[in-house]
């Protein structure tokens, strides 16, 4: 709620000042009843803290419940004082003022206890669009722009919804960048979610077409809307709704109704960074003038603006962000290649005067997740966003899973040990041969990804440097010192490759990955 301002407090005072005063004047003078004059100043009390409490809302919808009550006010100050002077019968005002009292308490009573409807979608925006997509909503009418307020009501959950924590939590999102969308818009814009991107767990994904044509991902969650899926809407929502970064995929908005849960977010066109790392048959399917794109400069370039982008959500944001789930297929590629970080399910917020947080339960995705997320409880830090950005490192020099199965040696099974036995001993050209790389200059970058990727992936939280250090070495700014091995704490079995590619783990793989 904000505070009134200085002008809004004048016109207070003088409306309740001249409407108080000269009734009671006049009809004090000229011998008025006291039960008259009670009645008057109760009525004229009741409308005044209407007035007062609808300026303290400060908000464009309840001005014109505002400027009626200032008129109830006037127009009951002059009956009264027309009593005195044109002899009308004194039930005249009173009979008036007793219907305001009535109207105007009744919309005072609606607007106080359904504020959703401080929302209504589309149609309440500000005279300055901040985004391009509520611009083109505003500046081009169609069907799905201007929705009757019957309509919205209609959209609105049930009561047992409405007065839950994520219905507060969507109230206070209400005034932030990301439009609430209807249902009915996204099935407009999504042609009826006829065109699916890809599905996961969580859902499917559809693209469409915002009215200026501005294509757009929509991510429909599937299942019961249980508090675990509470957690993770809200996490993305909210975490991506405050931040404005190139390298942080854009989110425009979002629909929350009993028949639609989902994100709207912009459209990336060359889709995610695992199908270029491991799926061979999508690098095959690339036309001949781009295949330039997964050649290994363009490779460090996706690395960087990836660096960037975890180092916004870490250092440059009110509040620091913690990914949780860095990993190749949540880095998105626009049309030129551009990394974008996306999939905040797993986010949290904290504070910059904590050090840590305690974790109740495993997160991330194995083979990308820091050791200390594996112990219940453990204190975790932004340092296990560090750790996983350096496996990404390692699985974008070797364009392979860290984890293969298939490789013969036991020691070639687990790319990132592979890579420090090989620096130490002096032949990490023999890796980046294996790897393609072999440009001069490629082969550089490669050494400099990887001796940053080493220095991520240290078992030790405080050993790891922080985003803005591994950018600055990724950048070639700063000498980056020989890495101590990582892997000392560790003992890497024969594990299968579902736990390395995210699927389901049990105590024996725990084991795996585990200090000895």
């Amino acid at each position: 709620m904000k505070p009134p301002t200085p002008f809004q407090i004048f016109v207070a005072i003088v409306t309740g000042a001249t409407a108080i005063c000269l009734p009671i004047i006049a009809l004090t003078t000229y011998q008025v009843p006291a039960f008259n004059i009670t009645t008057f100043a109760i009525v004229l009390c009741v409308l005044l803290v209407e007035l007062i409490w609808l300026y303290r809302q400060s908000s464009k919808q309840l001005r014109p419940h505002m400027t009626a009550v200032i008129i109830a006010i006037v127009v009951f100050s002059g009956l009264t004082l027309g009593v005195v002077i044109w002899r009308i019968p004194l039930a005249i005002p009173t009979i008036v003022a007793m219907v305001l009292f009535v109207v105007f308490t009744v919309v005072t009573a609606i607007t106080r206890w359904f504020p959703r409807r401080k929302y209504q979608y589309l149609t309440n925006f500000d005279t300055k669009p901040r985004s391009v997509a509520r611009r083109a909503l505003l500046n081009k009418p169609t069907r799905t722009t201007i929705i009757p307020r019957t309509v919205a009501r209609r959209a609105l959950p049930d009561e047992p919804i409405r007065t839950t924590t994520i219905e507060n939590f969507l109230n206070k999102l209400a005034e932030e960048r990301p439009i609430r969308f209807l249902p009915q818009q996204l099935a407009e814009f999504t042609q009826n979610f006829t065109v699916k991107l890809g599905s996961g767990a969580f859902g499917s994904v559809y693209k469409g077409e915002l009215p200026d044509q501005k294509p757009i991902a929509v991510k429909v969650l599937v299942g019961i809307m249980d508090k675990r899926m509470e957690e993770q809407f809200m996490a993305e929502v909210g975490t991506i709704a405050g931040t404005q970064h190139i390298n942080l995929v854009r989110l425009y908005g979002f629909c929350y109704d009993d028949t639609l849960i989902a994100q709207v977010y912009e459209f990336m066109e060359n889709g995610s960074l695992d199908k270029f790392l491991f799926n061979e048959d999508d690098v095959d399917t690339l036309q001949e003038n781009d295949r330039k794109v997964i050649e290994f400069g363009r490779l460090n370039e996706i690395a960087i603006g990836a660096a960037k982008g975890i180092r916004y959500l870490h250092e440059e944001c009110q509040r620091r962000i913690i990914h949780y789930d860095i990993k190749p297929g949540n880095i998105l590629l626009d049309a030129n290649f551009n990394p974008k970080v996306a999939d905040f399910g797993l986010a949290k917020l904290m504070g910059r005067e904590y050090t840590h947080m305690s974790m109740t339960g495993m997160r991330g995705t194995p083979g990308y997740a820091a050791p200390e997320m594996w112990l219940p409880y453990s204190p975790v830090t932004y340092k296990c966003d560090v750790y996983s950005f350096g496996m990404l490192l390692f699985e974008m020099v070797g364009r392979r899973k860290n984890f293969d199965c298939r490789a013969v040696e036991s020691e070639k099974k687990w790319f990132p040990k592979l890579v420090y036995k090989q620096w130490d001993s002096g032949m990490l050209g023999e890796v980046m041969a294996a790897c393609g790389i072999e440009q001069k200059a490629e082969r550089e970058r490669a050494v400099r990804m990887c001796k940053v990727a080493l220095w991520c992936v240290q078992y030790s939280a405080e050993a790891r440097p922080s985003m803005s250090k591994v950018l600055q070495m990724l950048e070639g700014e700063i000498e980056i010192e020989p890495p101590p091995n990582p892997f000392t704490g560790l003992y890497v079995s024969d594990v299968p490759d579902s736990h390395w590619s995210g699927g389901n783990t049990n105590s024996n793989d725990l084991q795996s990955v585990l200090p000895v």
